[in-house]
């Protein structure tokens, strides 16, 4: 197999076994790159020079008989993340000579393990899309059709890893920002447990570099194998060293189950709020017909779950409250206007997105109040389920759509067009309780592109959906590399 495309697990293995060293696994890295990426447009901001200095020194420390978990394994970083000396500007033209002078915490602790960094991965502008294109960097290109966008805002990370530029990625999630680039580019990711990463450096340029805790985003791993997001989570994971780190160590517990048949599975494939098109509803047939045979319990409706369209309209007032925290008074005054002519009755999405702009801090108030009562009804699902299987988006990968205002953007399921943003609907599901969630390939569409689908669980739970990931990808086989030409 092409070593470009192996596992870290099975890298890990060969450069234990003196079969190969951190020095040629980088330089083929960055030969790929320079080879395949003018046509993906993966890999943003390129550190090779360093990246080789950081191989020569992991060999150095084997040679010396340290062994640590990523000890001389190429990855990749999302953009977003600060690395010192290296451009950070989440694709803000004005932003484009910003150079941060720390890594970001998550980024230390990848230096820590032992990881090459390669470089960056594109992001969309800001952050703010299911896209990955930006002024400064351009469009980014799924690898299974250049026509197509790999997803947002880790579509960079997802592209990178599907064309094998580098083992792993860290990427970050607030609405489906590492399970819509995993499902559209047959790749796996995993949102974890609210607060359960250090998030500190993952910010705006010119932000400082707090240990501040965030609502709704996470950061995350991404991966080519299930194992491998296991692996790059137990890096990750652990409060800030500057908060809670000065006092407590995570230790998350294990999998509920270690066999297929032992899990309790509810899989769901229709939204009240959005229809799910005929290739990811397969996708998702697909999964619940292994768990099936394997001899799982799995159920298609239960009376525990919380609502789902609550969930849905107090997710989009939740995260689009926090998209105009910046916007100046005029523009808040005049959302707020718009918003009190809005119909009571008005429980459609775009009138929640409207609604959630114009919230006041009372009304933040109260909605986070009724986050609680959901993350309680979780709860008490989770004593029944050890996880839910449902769609991450309603769709494959869409073609790519660089309309300026993107609430006037729209998406095709199935030939009938809703609005853009309504497409978050799934994400949410795991978002706004604050639930892990991990993305694997669940094949085809009729077309060749990948469908995957999320397996949520039970918060600070993450090793059961992981490791119902592993099972599954033991059973339906995993990453398959796109076809060239």
């Amino acid at each position: 197999m092409d070593e470009n495309l192996q596992t870290a697990e099975q890298l890990a293995a060969a450069l234990r076994a003196g079969e190969v060293t951190s020095a040629e696994l980088t330089d083929e890295a960055i030969a790929r790159i320079e080879r395949d990426d003018t046509a993906i447009n993966a890999i943003c901001v390129r550190d090779f020079d360093r990246a080789r200095i950081a191989a020569r020194g992991a060999d150095d420390a084997r040679a010396r008989g340290e062994d640590r978990a990523l000890l001389g394994i190429p990855v990749t970083v999302k953009e977003s993340y600060n690395v010192a000396g290296l451009s950070t500007t989440w694709g803000i033209p004005i932003h484009r000579n910003h150079l941060p002078a720390e890594d970001a915490v998550q980024v230390s602790r990848l230096k820590a393990a032992g990881a090459v960094v390669l470089g960056k991965t594109n992001v969309p502008l800001g952050l703010q899309d299911v896209q990955t294109f930006n002024g400064i960097y351009g469009t980014t290109n799924n690898p299974w059709d250049p026509r197509r966008t790999p997803g947002g805002s880790s579509g960079g990370s997802a592209a990178a890893l599907a064309s094998g530029f580098g083992a792993l990625s860290i990427g970050s999630d607030l609405a489906g920002s590492l399970r819509t680039p995993a499902h559209f580019c047959g790749i796996y990711a995993h949102k974890p447990t609210l607060g359960l990463a250090a998030t500190r450096g993952m910010v705006p340029p010119l932000a400082p570099a707090l240990p501040d805790a965030h609502d709704l985003a996470v950061v995350g791993p991404m991966a080519r194998s299930a194992r491998d997001l296991t692996l790059l989570l137990d890096v990750m994971a652990g409060p800030d060293p500057l908060t809670l780190g000065v006092a407590y160590d995570v230790t998350l517990p294990p999998a509920r189950h270690e066999r297929l048949r032992d899990f309790r599975v509810l899989v769901l494939d229709e939204h009240p709020l959005i229809p799910t098109g005929a290739a990811v509803r397969a996708g998702v047939k697909r999964v619940a017909d292994v768990l099936v045979d394997a001899g799982a319990r799995v159920e298609r409706h239960s009376s525990s779950l919380p609502d789902l369209t609550e969930a849905a309209l107090l997710y989009t007032q939740l995260l689009f409250s926090g998209s105009v925290a910046q916007f100046p008074v005029e523009a808040y005054e005049q959302l707020r206007t718009r918003a009190a002519r809005l119909s009571a009755d008005d429980r459609s999405l775009d009138a929640a997105r409207l609604r959630g702009m114009a919230f006041s801090h009372r009304d933040w108030i109260e909605a986070n109040g009724r986050r609680e009562f959901h993350r309680q009804g979780w709860r008490q699902f989770f004593a029944e389920f050890d996880v839910v299987v449902c769609p991450i988006t309603p769709t494959p990968a869409f073609p790519h759509d660089h309309h300026p205002n993107p609430m006037e953007r729209r998406i095709d399921i199935d030939g009938v067009e809703y609005p853009y943003f309504d497409q978050l609907a799934w994400a949410g599901l795991a978002t706004m309780p604050g639930l892990p969630a991990t993305a694997v390939p669940a094949g085809r569409s009729p077309d060749g592109l990948p469908v995957g689908v999320q397996l949520v669980g039970p918060m600070l739970e993450d090793r059961t959906p992981l490791r119902l990931a592993e099972l599954l990808e033991e059973t339906m086989g995993g990453f398959q590399a796109p076809k060239k030409g």
